[in-house]
């Protein structure tokens, strides 16, 4: 999608990771949880107005990142979803969670708990995502 542009929110709450021709990956600022969200380019706002290519790529993207998040992490749950209440802009969240998390075993949208990444971090997760996913996305 030639004008697209990420929601401000997400700008804000957010460190770009990589990107897809379909989409662009993004790691929230929040280390308490390992949060990634996937930003489909398009301008509609639910899934199922995107069209069943689109669906599949994502998909398949989704289950990459979910893989990726298992190996990294090795988190008790993986949660998966397309809320957007907030930040109407579509946008797919896979979070890590573990049954230690500040939130645990409530729900991490709009938890109070929130820990800044160190820059080291932050580089070290990008480098693990890249060995992980730069078959699908551009680092």
């Amino acid at each position: 999608m030639q004008d697209f542009k990420l929601d401000s929110r997400l700008v804000q709450d957010c460190e770009l990771i990589a990107e897809s021709p379909q989409s662009v990956l993004l790691l929230s600022k929040n280390a308490a949880y390992p949060w990634f969200i996937l930003v489909p380019k398009t301008a509609h706002t639910e899934l199922y107005q995107l069209d069943l290519g689109l669906q599949q790529r994502l998909l398949e993207q989704i289950n990459q990142i979910s893989q990726f998040m298992q190996a990294e992490f090795t988190p008790d749950k993986l949660n998966v979803a397309a809320i957007g209440n907030v930040v109407k802009q579509l946008h797919i969240h896979v979070v890590a969670r573990f049954e230690t998390d500040p939130s645990w075993p409530g729900v991490v949208w709009g938890a109070s708990a929130n820990q800044p990444y160190s820059v080291q971090q932050i580089a070290s997760i990008k480098q693990a995502a890249q060995q992980a996913l730069s078959a699908v996305f551009t680092f």
